[in-house]
């Protein structure tokens, strides 16, 4: 099962591939083999990756979630390549946002349910030492945004952007046609593109590139849009998940198209995309799971509409 991907790297739940019948959490680099192995797991039917992170050399932070439900307790870990260890960060019971760690200069971030509907921001030395508190409110998951760490957090009635360094936790300013939004869904930036899912009833695919006065509407009334989540930025593509697939948006040519089967995933960050799909039906035993990842720089540009 293909979780999170990067430059050069992608993080994968591997179940028996190493003949033990067990389930384990591994890192595929590009030009090393066999894959690294972060962890195996102590219930191999219960326990999943979740999410990862990999600065690209010594380290890499992951959550394994405890259960098969999203209020389940997760874990988060971080793997140090160089030795081989993997220690535990934290441990999540409470309610609250969905980990997605970020490896930033020896720091690894994350944000973990504390009680009472609120969650706490915390940065932790890779190599080990006690997490500080960066920020605690209302909010959901962070992610790496350039030089920033970005979320959405309850303000009143509303949510709205907000950001921090991630240098040393300190409030950030974010471009001013971004921290202007307010209830919007599936904030994502790769530092330079923001994307953004806005409205209910008829979501819009949004994207706003520092340049342009406004944000423009890129995808709209659309199967593409039904249930649309999980954006992510690789190079000129946007992608997305809806309950039935993956797709990508060209930005240069502005045209989108669907890039895996039925049920497909797709993962993206820098220039690598990862998709990942079954061959046959994917709801049942006789499918064959399927993960390729690319170089998006090098794939060829979609047709523009019209």
């Amino acid at each position: 099962m293909l979780t999170d991907t990067g430059p050069g790297w992608t993080a994968l739940q591997l179940t028996g591939a190493d003949g033990s019948g067990g389930r384990r959490a591994v890192l595929v680099r590009a030009g090393a083999t066999p894959p690294h192995t972060l962890l195996r797991f102590a219930d191999p039917v219960e326990h999943q990756l979740l999410a990862a992170d990999f600065d690209g050399g010594r380290w890499a932070a992951f959550a394994v979630m405890e259960g098969r439900t999203l209020d389940s307790p997760w874990s988060l870990y971080v793997a140090d390549l160089t030795t081989g260890r993997t220690r535990r960060l934290a441990r999540a019971d409470r309610p609250g946002p969905l980990p997605r760690p970020v490896v930033h200069d020896g720091t690894v971030l994350w944000a973990q349910g504390t009680g009472a509907g609120r969650a706490t921001v915390f940065a932790a030395p890779a190599v080990g030492g006690h997490a500080r508190a960066w920020h605690t409110g209302v909010l959901d998951t962070p992610f790496a945004a350039g030089g920033l760490l970005v979320w959405r957090e309850a303000d009143g009635d509303h949510t709205r952007p907000a950001a921090v360094s991630l240098r040393d936790g300190r409030p950030a300013a974010l471009p001013p046609q971004v921290a202007a939004l307010r209830d919007v869904r599936a904030l994502v930036s790769d530092g330079t593109t923001w994307a953004w899912v806005a409205g209910e009833a008829t979501p819009r695919l949004m994207v706003w590139r520092p340049g342009e006065t406004r944000p423009s509407a890129v995808v709209t009334a659309s199967p593409a849009v039904d249930g649309m989540d999980q954006l992510r930025i690789a190079g000129r593509l946007v992608t997305w998940r809806t309950p039935e697939t993956s797709y990508a948006l060209d930005l240069d040519s502005g045209a989108y198209a669907r890039i895996t089967p039925a049920y497909g995933y797709a993962a993206a960050a820098g220039n690598a995309l990862a998709v990942a799909y079954s061959l046959g039906n994917a709801k049942t035993t006789g499918a064959r799971p399927v993960i390729q990842v690319v170089d998006a720089a090098r794939l060829p540009g979609l047709p523009g509409c019209g």
